[in-house]
């Protein structure tokens, strides 16, 4: 089970990145950018104003070996600070929230009405690095930890998107993600795809739609919101 919270982890931390990347209007819109270093500037001037992030979620799960695909929907809240918050609530195909305060993970299992409780301190290094993905950090601290390369331009829903790929330089990071892949739209600079690559073929596509910088987000955004009958369980 603490291996399935880490993947958890990975997909929602390093989610963040496509939410930071919409660019200013002032942006490089229909030029179709492929000078790596603007792309991250524009990234990191982003970054700077970013305080809160919502959007639709589709999380896939593909296991090449034998072929299975899995998708789970639901909706993303991101609040940046001192300490990031996350909260992901999957309506489909079965509910279950996942949230993610200060140095605890919970994840909320409606189907038997039980909170499974994790200590992050074990994991504060991994969790470290994927924050670097966007939670706020700037451009230079993302490249000290992966190296970032333009890949190329590719439509998704006839759209043109810019391509990045960020592979990790740290042996503990690419021990749970060899490479990911980003697409960002050139019409609105909001995300659209990325693809995680695990190790063994394995990979994960997650998508965005609706996405809503800076919006006031209620308390209630990043609580779990479980019955009082709920069962909680200190997994570490």
């Amino acid at each position: 089970m603490r291996n399935y919270l880490v993947t958890w982890m990975r997909v929602l931390l390093a989610g963040a990145l496509a939410l930071t990347l919409a660019a200013p209007a002032s942006a490089r819109k229909g030029k179709h950018p492929t000078d790596l270093t603007q792309i991250l500037s524009d990234m990191n001037e982003v970054s700077k104003h970013l305080s809160t992030v919502s959007a639709n979620l589709d999380y896939t799960k593909v296991t090449v070996l034998v072929d299975d695909k899995s998708t789970q929907s639901g909706q993303l809240f991101f609040r940046k600070g001192k300490t990031p918050e996350i909260r992901i609530e999957f309506q489909k195909p079965e509910s279950k929230i996942f949230l993610l305060k200060k140095n605890k993970g919970e994840i909320y299992l409606r189907k038997i009405n039980q909170i499974q409780e994790y200590n992050l301190g074990q994991n504060t290094g991994l969790v470290q690095q994927f924050l670097l993905l966007g939670f706020g950090s700037d451009t230079g601290e993302l490249k000290k930890a992966y190296n970032v390369k333009y890949l190329q331009e590719e439509d998704i829903d006839t759209d043109p998107k810019v391509v990045l790929e960020l592979v990790p330089r740290k042996p503990n990071v690419a021990a749970q993600i060899s490479k990911i892949q980003i697409w960002v739209s050139e019409d609105s600079w909001l995300p659209a795809q990325q693809k995680f690559f695990e190790n063994g073929n394995d990979y994960t596509i997650a998508r965005y739609t609706g996405v809503k910088v800076n919006r006031p987000l209620p308390t209630s955004a990043f609580e779990l919101n479980a019955p009082s009958t709920a069962k909680r369980v200190k997994m570490n």
